[in-house]
């Protein structure tokens, strides 16, 4: 457009601010650089990091739907190996919520209302009839089946309908519990990968944020690693565990009695103690009429960290420990006749050595023991199980 024209053009709109300012627009144009395909610095808005000083926050308390367990606005992990009852025990706590009941220490729980969303269970054969079998109001109870398009629906995917999901939530209003069973679930990468778990993870923990909702994923742990720390067990990325401010890890462990026990523990909070748990026990209850499902009874309370409470004694130990095995190894050295290869090495394996860890644990003694003509038998042992 030739300058002459548009100022005829201008001149004649003036009393109409908005196409003048159209006109202005189409006649200067935002720079525009064909050859890389992007509009020029100058034309795009400024941006700039939002800086707030300490002074200007005031401190807050965190809001705890159960003490120390569960809190408002935060994600949460339920972990354990397959038959532990991790989802009878989330339907256990959402129960509670329904009711405004009892935890299992006795405090008091607000009533509130409950979303679950499950990719396992059946909400009509599983999920429900543990709830009445947990006396839940059903009324406060909502399962999340999908997310409608037009006339179809399709399922829930928390990196597109999380905005939609709390437009629902807020019209039912007052909940205070978010179930997802698996977490991953949540997950559309690798759950193996850090940054595609904290991307799947983020919306939901946003969403619990935003209407201040405890929100409790459930996932599974590996088995074995007795002794080690249960919460470094999640199955999938470390980014799971490092995501959730409480980790919560279901057992059966055997107790000094010789009697199997359930117990549920703290296995990592960042907000709040991260040890002692609560016993446990599975029953199966007739929901209804012809229909049974599981429930959860609750114990004593026990203390002691989540490490130290789900730590099978007779896995860890049986009946002799490391230090049983350094005074075989020096007996054996010392000793006045042969010892059979087989029987040196017993004691060996009841203490949890094996041949992979064998080299690497009893190299350094190997040549003190050869110097010796009596410790033969010990010192072939140690050489064929390396």
């Amino acid at each position: 457009m030739k300058q002459q024209e548009y100022d005829r053009i201008a001149s004649a709109l003036d009393d109409d601010a908005g196409l003048t300012v159209a006109i202005n627009s189409v006649a200067s144009p935002a720079s525009y650089t064909r050859a890389s395909g992007q509009f020029d610095a100058e034309s795009l808005p400024r941006s700039r990091v939002v800086l707030t000083c300490g002074a200007d926050l005031t401190p807050e308390p965190v809001q705890w739907l159960w003490p120390d367990w569960l809190a408002l606005g935060k994600f949460h992990l339920l972990a354990g190996v397959p038959g532990q009852g991790k989802t009878t025990i989330a339907m256990g706590l959402a129960a509670t919520v329904t009711l405004g009941g009892r935890w299992p220490d006795n405090t008091r729980c607000a009533a509130g209302n409950v979303l679950v969303w499950s990719g396992e269970d059946d909400y009509t054969d599983t999920l429900l009839p543990r709830l009445i079998a947990a006396g839940a109001d059903r009324k406060r109870i909502f399962f999340v089946d999908g997310t409608s398009v037009g006339d179809a629906v399709r399922p829930f995917d928390p990196a597109t309908d999380t905005r939609t999901l709390q437009a629902a939530i807020e019209q039912i209003g007052c909940v205070s519990l978010i179930i997802i069973d698996p977490v991953s679930t949540a997950v559309a990468g690798d759950s193996h990968k850090n940054t595609e778990v904290r991307r799947g993870l983020q919306p939901l923990v946003d969403l619990a944020t935003n209407i201040n909702a405890a929100l409790l994923g459930i996932t599974h742990l590996s088995k074995g690693g007795q002794g080690s720390d249960p919460a470094q067990r999640v199955i999938g990325s470390i980014a799971f565990t490092a995501v959730a401010r409480v980790v919560l890890v279901a057992a059966r462990v055997q107790g000094n009695d010789g009697e199997d026990k359930r117990i549920l523990a703290r296995g990592k909070s960042n907000i709040g103690p991260d040890n002692d748990g609560f016993e446990y026990r599975l029953a199966q209850v007739e929901a209804l009429p012809g229909i049974h499902a599981s429930r959860i009874e609750w114990g004593a309370a026990v203390q002691g960290s989540a490490r130290d409470l789900l730590t099978d004694p007779a896995d860890a130990n049986n009946g002799t420990d490391h230090a049983d095995a350094v005074s075989l190894l020096k007996a054996e050295l010392t000793a006045e006749c042969w010892t059979p290869g087989d029987a040196a090495s017993k004691a060996l394996k009841d203490a949890g050595f094996s041949k992979k860890t064998n080299l690497e644990r009893w190299q350094k003694t190997q040549h003190h023991a050869q110097e010796r003509r009596h410790g033969r038998g010990l010192v072939l042992a140690l050489i064929g199980w390396a």
